[in-house]
């Protein structure tokens, strides 16, 4: 097989995989999800992508009918039957099967497990992004990696359409994210990016960026940011698992960064060295 779908116990083509119904992802959007890249079989930051799926599902009262090696090793097996080196890995768990009610269902209604995998890299380290701003209209709980995507499914089409890469949103003048990675800067020797609180989801690409700043002594601010300080920004930066880490030249169609090449290059080398020596690539 090569892109393979997981499906509460069933392996199979991804094309033939099929969910019930009265899964509660499909009317409510009712689950959480996570996502890592692999290659041969070997899943970057897979504890930190596996505790965050935890922490989640926790955060919205689902209780995970497997332990964490369980679950890892229901993933192991689903990558392994693909045919492909190199592939994303998208898994996510709902509430469960039951007919539609907004109360949450019995206890004995068990969690539905989803994984899929397909073709997937990162974009690379030489990849540079154009972006565009948009008022960031989610609701108030984007600490959860939530299945409710529809404001940034949205928000993506319309940087497509834009022919940009990402949308940089913003409540009032506070950065918060992008629509689905993180975006941080450079300013004056410091490596700037938005407080974990409940208006971003902390990343674990932004977790390594953190990690290699401190290792460079680059100092770490983790405050809140204007849309102009990103305008003005010596270097702007996106990153999520796929990304990893990626330099924006362009902002709603005006040129930023460009100014703090050394420590860009340093952090974004790290973070790519870290991920390809795991990779064995």
């Amino acid at each position: 097989m090569k892109e393979v779908g997981y499906y509460n116990g069933v392996i199979g083509p991804l094309e033939e995989m099929q969910i019930p119904m009265l899964d509660r992802a499909n009317y409510f959007g009712d689950g959480v999800y996570d996502f890592s890249l692999s290659h041969k079989g070997r899943i970057f930051a897979f504890d930190e992508h596996i505790d965050r799926f935890y922490r989640s599902a926790s955060m919205i009262e689902i209780d995970i009918p497997y332990t964490r090696e369980e679950l890892k090793n229901i993933i192991c097996e689903t990558v392994a039957a693909s045919e492909y080196e190199d592939v994303s890995i998208y898994w996510q768990i709902s509430r469960g099967t039951c007919i539609r009610n907004h109360i949450y269902p019995d206890p004995e209604v068990k969690p539905n497990l989803m994984i899929m995998i397909k073709p997937g890299k990162t974009c690379g380290v030489n990849k540079r992004f154009k972006l565009i701003t948009l008022e960031d209209t989610r609701y108030l709980h984007c600490n959860v990696k939530t299945l409710n995507l529809l404001p940034s499914v949205i928000a993506s089409e319309k940087a497509h359409k834009a022919g940009c890469d990402e949308v940089v949103l913003h409540r009032g003048d506070r950065v918060t994210e992008c629509a689905h990675c993180n975006v941080s800067i450079l300013q004056n020797g410091t490596f700037r990016t938005a407080p974990a609180d409940n208006l971003i989801l902390p990343g674990i690409a932004r977790a390594h960026l953190i990690k290699a700043c401190k290792e460079f002594g680059i100092p770490v601010d983790e405050t809140p940011f204007t849309v102009a300080e990103l305008m003005e920004a010596d270097e702007v930066i996106v990153s999520s698992s796929s990304t990893l880490c990626i330099q924006a030249t362009e902002i709603d169609g005006k040129p930023v960064g460009g100014k703090d090449p050394v420590n860009m290059d340093k952090i974004r080398n790290a973070v790519y060295k870290e991920f390809y020596d795991f990779m064995g690539l």
